[in-house]
C-alpha cells in the first residue's frame, strides 16, 4: 500500500506544478538567465532529495536560453562583420597614411635640396657655401677698399705736394721775372748813363 501511495503523491505534485494556474506567477523575476534559473529552482519543490520542476517553466527557460543564444550569435556575427569592415578601413587608412608619409618625405627632401648649376645641394651645405663665398667676397672687398684708401691717401699727399711745389715754382717764376725786369731796367739805366757819358766826352 505504501508503495502505491508514494507514486500517487508524486504524480499529484507533478500535476500541480504542471497546471496553468501555477505557471502564472505575479511575482517579479530577474529577467537574466541566471535570475530565471534561480527562480526556477526556488519555485521547484523537493521530493526525497530531488527537485520536481514544472515542465512549462523548464520549456520557457529553455526557450529564453535559445533566444538569448540566437541573439548573442547574431550580435557576434554583426560584431565580426563590423570588425572586418573596421580592419579593412584601418588597412586602407594605413595605406593612405603611408602614401602621404612617403609624399611628405619626398616633399621634405625636395625642400631640403637646392639645385644650383645642375647640381643638387643640401640646404645646410648650400647655405654654408653661399655664406662662405659672401664672407670671402666681403673680406676681399674690405681689402680692396683698404688698399684703395691707402692709394687715395698717397695720391692726395702727392697731389698736395705737387701743388705746393707748383706754387713755389710759380712764386719763383714771378720773383725771377721781377728780378729780370729790374736787372733789365738797371742795365738800360747803365747804358743810358754810358751813352750820356760818351756823348759828353766828345
Amino acid at each position: 500500500m505504501k508503495k502505491l501511495i508514494l507514486p500517487i503523491i508524486a504524480f499529484l505534485l507533478l500535476f500541480s506544478y504542471a497546471s496553468p494556474g501555477y505557471a502564472q506567477d505575479s511575482t517579479k523575476v530577474d529577467p537574466t538567465l541566471k535570475g530565471q534559473y534561480l527562480d526556477l529552482l526556488n519555485k521547484s519543490k523537493s521530493f526525497y532529495g530531488s527537485k520536481i520542476i514544472n515542465p512549462a517553466r523548464l520549456n520557457t527557460y529553455w526557450r529564453n536560453v535559445s533566444d538569448t543564444l540566437t541573439r548573442e550569435r547574431k550580435q557576434l556575427r554583426t560584431s565580426h562583420a563590423k570588425i572586418n569592415e573596421l580592419q579593412k578601413t584601418i588597412a586602407d587608412l594605413k595605406g593612405q597614411v603611408e602614401g602621404k608619409e612617403s609624399a611628405l618625405s619626398s616633399s621634405n627632401q625636395k625642400l631640403n635640396q637646392i639645385s644650383f648649376m645642375g647640381m643638387d645641394f643640401e640646404k645646410g651645405t648650400y647655405n654654408t657655401v653661399v655664406w662662405s663665398l659672401i664672407l670671402i667676397l666681403a673680406l676681399g672687398l674690405a681689402f680692396v677698399i683698404i688698399r684703395s684708401a691707402k692709394h687715395i691717401h698717397e695720391a692726395k699727399y702727392r697731389s698736395d705736394l705737387y701743388e705746393e711745389v707748383a706754387a713755389e715754382f710759380q712764386n719763383y717764376k714771378v720773383k725771377a721775372n721781377d728780378k729780370e725786369k729790374k736787372l733789365a731796367r738797371e742795365l738800360q739805366d747803365e747804358r743810358n748813363k754810358f751813352e750820356d757819358f760818351k756823348s759828353r766826352g766828345r
